[in-house]
């Protein structure tokens, strides 16, 4: 049965079907347990919260893809939010549509650092990243000299941004932050799964030497998918400014944790090479819900908190892993049954079989 499924949806849809079931039995169960719990309130804080978050895991799943990680994206969200909110109160008329792209470009600015020392001195970028994730902050800390951004000093649209509404459905408001959120995601999954480009993405991490054999430029996907985290931070980075307004120089701090939460629990291979945005989108946004639920479920000290996310974490993984590796039997058993049939293969002795005598 489990064989017939993978062959109907992919590991991919697999996955992502089961992390949806999961989210819907978890706001059943919420709902059974915290009063009033289904609201549009709720929808509200979640989907702005989840906007942010599912920006910087998409970044992080590119990453991840390669077999490497970007544990510094906390650090480029608070700088390039205190950054960005620093020139638009120099710089208060700046045209808006601007303004984005151009948080995006200094989020790239620090996702380049990241890139470079990993493609191009070999560097491991768990130790590269861990490393600026102070780095960032610490010139965040030296830079800011103790000063905060005010709502105060920003302009009335960017304050007002995270607060307004593309649309509304039954009652339920739609943020512009959610709208751009899931355009980001729709956007990098046809990318990945139907460009060139992207599917070495796919490539490096699956089998770096067969990518490198086929003629794929390791150093520069590499670089690339640092480049895209780091834009996908900046851009999330912008979003933070607006949502909070008052940013100090512990903006962003811990979400980089969030970032890796929501690609493990989406079903993105930590070794590289599978994996959808579509399933960080839906890791996200798990993530974020039990975070939210914890706090307003009276049964639960806000001390166990982190300890329950990290437990869904390996949890995840492990069930990743038996699933995985269940599908690879799978799909194996029938290749060694048929070479195994001396009618249609070499026998196993490395001569092939005798014909029969007349």
């Amino acid at each position: 049965m489990l064989e017939s499924i993978n062959r109907k949806f992919g590991p991919n849809t697999l996955r992502v079907s089961i992390l949806v079931l999961v989210l819907v039995l978890m706001v059943l169960f919420f709902s059974t347990q915290i009063q009033n719990y289904l609201n549009p309130r709720l929808f509200v804080r979640i989907s702005t919260s989840v906007s942010i978050i599912a920006l910087i895991a998409v970044g992080q799943a590119v990453v991840v893809m390669t077999r490497n990680i970007d544990l510094s994206i906390g650090s480029i969200i608070g700088c390039t939010a205190y950054f960005l909110g620093g020139i638009m109160a120099l710089y208060p008329n700046i045209p808006a549509f601007l303004v984005m792209p151009l948080a995006m470009l200094i989020g790239a600015g620090f996702g380049m650092v990241n890139g470079l020392l990993v493609s191009r001195f070999k560097l491991p970028s768990i130790i590269v990243t861990l490393a600026t994730l102070a780095i960032f902050r610490s010139i965040l800390v030296q830079s800011s000299g103790g000063r905060s951004i005010t709502t105060a000093s920003l302009p009335v649209w960017l304050v007002d941004f995270a607060r307004t509404n593309a649309f509304e459905i039954a009652g339920f408001q739609i943020r512009w932050m959610v709208v751009i959120a899931v355009l980001v995601v729709v956007v990098m999954h046809i990318f990945l799964t139907r460009f060139r480009a992207g599917r070495q993405f796919y490539a490096v991490g699956s089998n770096p030497d067969a990518a490198e054999f086929a003629g794929i430029n390791m150093q520069k996907t590499v670089l690339q998918a640092f480049l895209i985290s780091g834009a996908l931070a900046g851009l999330a980075g912008f979003m933070y400014l607006s949502r909070f307004g008052n940013i100090t120089v512990v903006a962003g701090l811990g979400l980089e944790f969030k970032a890796v939460g929501a690609v493990v629990v989406g079903g993105i291979n930590i070794f590289g090479g599978s994996g959808s945005v579509i399933g960080a989108l839906v890791g996200a946004t798990l993530i974020d819900l039990l975070d939210n639920s914890l706090v307003r479920w009276e049964l639960v000290s806000e001390f166990w908190r982190d300890a329950i996310l990290g437990l869904l974490i390996l949890f995840a993984v492990a069930m990743d892993a038996i699933l995985m590796r269940r599908l690879n039997a799978r799909r194996k058993k029938p290749i060694d049954e048929k070479v195994q049939d001396p009618q249609d293969a070499i026998s196993t002795n490395g001569t092939t079989p005798k014909m029969e005598e007349k």
